[in-house]
């Protein structure tokens, strides 16, 4: 049996963070304001939603096309078909963070999350990698919950005291983590190594993936090596926050005892 998906209702962005209007969202983006993400309706075409697109992409900054009545429902007036939320968090540049952890005499220990949505599960990911001596998460451009508030609130404002880079996609961050030399890690269920098993005192990165999808194949692929989470009892997987503390934890056991 699968794991049930779970949905989180998501309050709506206060006001004075959401950007109404293409034009201004391009003036947002090229005067240095950090966005969530962009929220552009439909039916919308043409040369001036062509350039946002491209200004969006050259900052790394979701670009959702939704119906008319996700814009609406934000209640801000005259949208114009285009909203962006600011972003909350500062998200960092992947290649200066690992620069900044090496040079300050630190092994990097990062995260990385593929496909998670559940802004809960993200929260609770930050919280333990927090605890647990992670430098910085790593997310991709797409395909991962919003770094909304709700999410700031649930990881007990970790968000808001470890480095996230949000990178076009993940891998591209693995090409980059492997030319510094850092070790990319993933867990799977039939693999024959187990947890205890990796050397978590090496530079590496740890990769979580959704618990109804998992990681994509071809981040499988680039991984340098999976290991499994043994179980007393057969059974489909476990949470994937849960997973991610026990396996930072055993890095973190790891690093405390060299």
């Amino acid at each position: 049996m699968r794991p049930h998906k779970t949905f989180t209702q998501q309050h709506r962005p206060k006001k004075n963070l959401l950007i109404g209007g293409i034009p201004h969202v391009i003036d947002a983006m090229k005067s240095g304001v950090q966005l969530e993400r962009i929220y552009l309706q439909n039916t919308i075409l043409g040369d001036e939603a062509d350039e946002l697109k491209k200004v969006a992409s050259e900052f790394e900054v979701p670009v959702n096309k939704v119906p008319f009545e996700k814009i609406r429902n934000f209640n801000l007036e005259n949208p114009k078909g285009c909203i962006a939320i600011k972003s909350k968090i500062k998200y960092q540049n992947l290649q200066d963070v690992i620069s900044f952890i090496v040079e300050n005499g630190e092994t990097p220990l990062l995260l990385m999350l593929d496909g998670l949505t559940d802004i809960r599960n993200i929260g609770a990911l930050a919280r333990t990698a927090y605890c647990c001596g992670v430098q910085a998460i790593v997310i991709p451009e797409k395909g991962v919950g919003a770094l909304n508030e709700d999410a700031i609130n649930t990881s007990a404002g970790a968000l808001e005291n470890i480095a996230v880079c949000r990178v076009k996609t993940l891998h591209s961050a693995i090409d980059e983590m492997h030319l510094n030399g850092i070790k990319v890690f993933a867990s799977e269920m039939k693999s024959e190594e187990k947890v205890f098993d990796i050397n978590f005192k090496e530079p590496c990165a740890i990769i979580m993936g959704s618990e109804d999808k998992g990681i994509h194949p071809s981040i499988y692929k680039m991984c340098d090596k999976v290991f499994k989470i043994p179980m007393q009892n057969d059974f489909e997987s476990l949470n994937v926050s849960v997973a991610a503390g026990m396996i930072l934890y055993e890095a973190m056991k790891q690093r405390m005892n060299d």
